[in-house]
């Protein structure tokens, strides 16, 4: 399956399982969402399942605020992750707080899924990541898929989890892994293994990375599109990275991290979102907090840039595997 097939199995699979999930959001319904993630659904289990919102993101989240609160599992899609600004108070004051408020009475049992990141020629409104945001907010998972495989059972962990959950999926990956050689012929998932995804219902884990390459000479920890690129420069410089894809960006799987950082002694921490105040700040705070007598060199950074995602400079801004072996590099003479 692609990534996109991928969600939709795992939307598919929990319409048929749970008459409590509801799937609506901006042209999701008829038109099959402009990704078509949930093309075909709508068809299949009716208009009161699957249906269209007003351009609100504000109404589309409130309201699954308050299905959530009375029993219904809400999947709601942000149509870009750069135009969840509107619903942020919806978010963070009411979804996020829902449980804590109410002494455990109620819960935002809702998963919001947004299309993220570049790569697509989306310039500054189509391309953000916005993840940093929503880590900061107790009471908030949030979750990024690297493949169709992980995709299908995160989603479907996340839709059966009581927190409301960010589900960032990013669209540079929806059809094939991308390694950020914009120049050379676009793989297709048919051609990886992780395009390998079961039919029916399976799970994987919240809260728990994965060593998508097991390595000895340094650690890369990131998430998303830059697992690919992280793959692309261990190949290209012939360093042996060991690279954590951590799935669940918060809560994060810490064991993960720290077991192998200790054992490589080197860090290299990669995200395409803007670098001040990015999650990968937090990434080197906790490397340097629980890893520090056993680090031979600093802990290294490569990241967007801090400027709105351009359209013309597009692969100047996309942390390319040219920028990740540099910093490979760096670490490894250190």
């Amino acid at each position: 399956m692609t990534m996109i097939q991928a969600l939709r199995s795992a939307m598919d699979v929990m319409l048929e399982r749970d008459n409590n999930v509801v799937i609506y959001g901006q042209d999701v319904g008829y038109f099959g969402g402009v990704f078509r993630c949930t093309d075909g659904l709508q068809a299949k289990y009716g208009k009161s399942r699957v249906f269209d919102a007003p351009i609100s993101e504000g109404g589309i989240v409130g309201t699954a605020v308050g299905m959530a609160a009375y029993g219904l599992r809400p999947v709601v899609e942000i149509q870009f992750a750069d135009y969840f600004y509107p619903a942020s108070d919806q978010i963070v004051s009411e979804a996020a707080r829902l449980r804590y408020r109410s002494a455990g009475e109620f819960t935002a049992a809702m998963t919001i899924r947004m299309p993220c990141g570049g790569g697509i020629y989306g310039g500054q409104t189509h391309s953000q990541s916005p993840e940093a945001m929503f880590t900061h907010v107790c009471g908030l998972r949030t979750v990024m898929p690297s493949n169709p495989y992980d995709a299908k059972g995160l989603l479907i962990s996340c839709i059966e989890n009581d927190d409301p959950v960010i589900f960032l999926e990013p669209k540079r990956l929806y059809n094939g892994p991308f390694d950020g050689h914009h120049d050379k012929p676009v793989v297709p998932w048919s051609q990886h293994p992780l395009g390998e995804v079961p039919e029916g219902y399976y799970t994987v884990p919240l809260d728990k990375a994965s060593v998508f390459r097991p390595g000895e000479d340094l650690t890369v920890i990131t998430y998303g599109t830059m697992v690919f690129v992280a793959e692309a420069a261990a190949r290209e410089t012939g360093v042996d990275a060991e690279i954590i894809d951590l799935r669940s960006i918060w809560p994060l799987d810490l064991d993960a991290i720290v077991n192998s950082v200790k054992k490589t002694g080197r860090c290299v921490v990669v995200h395409e979102a803007t670098r001040t105040s990015g999650f990968g700040a937090e990434l080197v705070a906790l490397v340097q907090e629980h890893c520090f007598y056993h680090l031979e060199a600093p802990v290294e950074r490569v990241t967007g840039w801090d400027t709105p995602y351009p359209h013309a400079q597009e692969w100047v801004y996309f942390p390319g595997p040219d920028r990740v072996g540099a910093a490979f590099k760096r670490a490894m003479e250190a």
